[in-house]
């Protein structure tokens, strides 16, 4: 439940409102909008509407009576440790009346977004090794129970650990592979400057069905990419090595699914090419037709979903039959960057069926998806590199 929204770091309004007296229900942990407004009830009846929607929910192994559950009432920012006892108290209660017995409840703020007014509740049903392992003692810097002596460890270096993808030695690539190696490089860096340029348009394409940080993350793993791209060229990488070293890299500091799934894809592209010899067009066709099986594979989604794969697909599939057709690679990637472009605007027209945005299909029909708009950008910009660095 959601009393206000919460506002983005860098951002001027919150990513949605709530009118007074009312409450947001359904809302998402990254701070999305609820499923729907009603008005503000008592604690008591927050406590049974929180109660009674997962207990509509129970495994299809587990009965109400006789249970045994871990609880957690969390606050998300700025509810005061006396009102979440009290959403506590009539959580138990209710808990207690459908025999369910509660081990070890948790009470206060564990899982927040930003400042945001609001609460959830986490029922996590225990059984013998659970609820050992539930109540056993712990002591993290976010997280402590019972009492635990504290080991001395040691750790490294933030910069060490930072650029721990490139500490160890670039694989051996040959003098062809090295020498295209550059024009990954560019490709890498005019994505970047892209997302530099649109990080905002993004973030607000995202806050109408989602958490609105699209933007902010593709932000952090474009500039964690190219930066190993550079790191990689320096050590002298192949052209395979360098589009994994920056996938990796994109993976672990943007965060998100769209990170993990470019990551994964430019990885793929990598592992296609290598770093054995200069990539022909067919090459580099194939390749990104393992970015595409990749991302799938990964993400599960298909073409009418509302996600990325919407702009990927035809882009793919467009490279390839141009190239296969006899075009060069330039000449192929601009007409299959349109086609990827014009699917990307077409997203407007779907409700998505997969990730953060499908309990607000409604909010999003009229708008595209972001992810497609980011890559049908990127592949785009990718397009004008190619043009004035290739000759096939």
């Amino acid at each position: 439940m959601a009393f206000s929204g919460c506002t983005l770091p860098g951002a001027s309004e919150p990513l949605f409102t709530v009118p007074a007296g009312h409450m947001a229900v359904g809302m998402g942990i990254h701070g999305e909008p609820g499923i729907e407004t009603v008005a503000l009830p008592t604690a008591n009846e927050i406590a049974a509407r929180l109660v009674a929607g997962l207990l509509k929910e129970l495994p299809s192994d587990v009965t109400a009576a006789g249970a045994r559950a871990a609880v957690i009432v969390n606050g998300l920012g700025s509810v005061k440790s006396e009102e979440l006892f009290i959403i506590y108290a009539g959580v138990e209660k209710l808990l207690t009346e459908a025999g369910i017995t509660v081990i070890e409840p948790e009470v206060g703020e564990y899982a927040t977004s930003f400042e945001m007014a609001g609460v959830s509740l986490t029922l996590f049903w225990l059984d013998e090794d659970l609820e050992a392992a539930w109540s056993s003692p712990s002591y993290t810097p976010a997280y402590r129970k019972g009492v635990v002596a504290p080991a001395n460890a040691t750790f490294a270096p933030v910069e060490e650990s930072i650029n721990s993808e490139l500490s160890e030695p670039i694989p051996t690539a040959s003098a062809e592979s090295a020498a295209t190696a550059p024009i990954a490089q560019a490709v890498i860096a005019a994505i970047r400057d892209m997302i530099e340029r649109d990080a905002d348009e993004l973030g607000r394409l995202d806050a109408i069905a989602g958490d609105g940080d699209h933007g902010i993350g593709m932000q952090r793993g474009t500039r964690a990419a190219s930066a190993a791209a550079d790191a990689a060229i320096a050590g002298g990488a192949g052209t395979g090595t360098v589009l994994i070293l920056a996938g990796d890299a994109w993976a672990d500091k943007a965060g998100g699914t769209s990170g993990a799934l470019w990551g994964a894809a430019l990885r793929a592209a990598g592992e296609r090419i290598g770093d054995d010899n200069a990539p022909s067009a067919s090459d580099i066709a194939d390749s990104v037709s393992a970015a595409c099986a990749s991302i799938q594979s990964y993400g599960k989604a298909e073409v009418g979903d509302k996600t990325m794969v919407d702009a990927l697909v035809p882009f793919a599939e467009t490279l390839a039959s141009q190239v296969a057709a006899g075009e060069s690679l330039a000449a192929a990637w601009i007409v299959a960057a349109r086609e990827s472009t014009r699917a990307a605007v077409a997203t407007s027209n779907l409700l998505p069926r997969m990730g953060r945005a499908r309990p607000h299909m409604e909010k999003s029909l009229g708008t595209p998806d972001p992810g497609a708009i980011s890559l049908a950008r990127a592949v785009t910009v990718a397009g004008h590199v190619l043009a004035t660095t290739t000759t096939n």
